[in-house]
């Protein structure tokens, strides 16, 4: 959410801060996978817990290495690495993103997922098409954060050289806010035309029950959910 976002590329972060902020925004993300978690497929409840365990100690890990790391350049001056920290968010949540898809979908590289012929009709399931729904889905977890972690800090950079932020810092939070308001509105619609709600995959390529010829579809979202027809 936005919140989560204005918190993440907040200046100056504490090493309290910076873990609270990434276990705020991987707490958020948790609950929105739980709820848009896949009904065909019940997975057991350790299987989120592992997921967002690894994603919190993941974007704790990174997030805090990394500050660290540019704390200790001492090449940078400090204007240098204050702008540096403020790209810190964005691997750390991307890399929490991936982990977080694997250690929840793992399972479904063995299983395989539900695939449909072209009516919509099950024709069984496919562990390729897994491995397919798997890649797209954790590319899409690291294009949707790029806009919004990245453009921010670029923007905000030049605009706190303005007169008027300068002259008035009490303003840096709220247009902060619109700046990070517009990348939300950039990068959702980026991410989701990313890929195609239903791919298909060649029936060759698929070992299914009754798919006849041609290809055989899977579905691949935002929020991680797959094996049912467009709606």
């Amino acid at each position: 959410s936005l919140l989560q976002v204005v918190g993440l590329l907040l200046p100056n972060q504490t090493l309290a801060s910076t873990v609270f902020w990434q276990w705020l925004n991987q707490s958020h993300n948790a609950c929105v996978n739980y709820a848009n978690r896949n009904a065909t497929k019940p997975s057991p409840a350790s299987k989120f817990i592992q997921g967002y365990l690894g994603a919190v100690i993941s974007a704790v890990s990174i997030a805090v290495g990394l500050n660290v790391l540019v704390q200790k350049a001492n090449k940078f001056t400090p204007a240098t690495r204050l702008l540096v920290q403020r790209f810190v968010p964005f691997p750390a949540v991307a890399s929490a993103n991936i982990c977080n898809v694997v250690l929840m979908r793992y399972g479904e590289l063995e299983e395989g997922i539900d695939v449909l012929d072209g009516d919509g009709n099950l024709v069984g399931s496919s562990k390729i098409a897994a491995r397919h729904a798997l890649l797209e889905t954790a590319l899409t977890r690291v294009v949707l954060p790029m806009p919004i972690l990245v453009l921010p800090p670029i923007v905000m950079s030049m605009l706190e050289k303005t007169a008027l932020l300068q002259a008035r810092p009490r303003l840096l939070l709220p247009v902060q806010s619109l700046v990070c308001l517009a990348a939300f509105g950039l990068a959702l619609p980026l991410a989701i035309s990313l890929f195609p709600q239903m791919s298909e995959v060649s029936v060759g390529r698929v070992s299914v029950g009754r798919a006849g010829q041609g290809g055989v579809r899977f579905g691949c979202s935002l929020t991680n959910t797959y094996s049912g027809p467009a709606p």
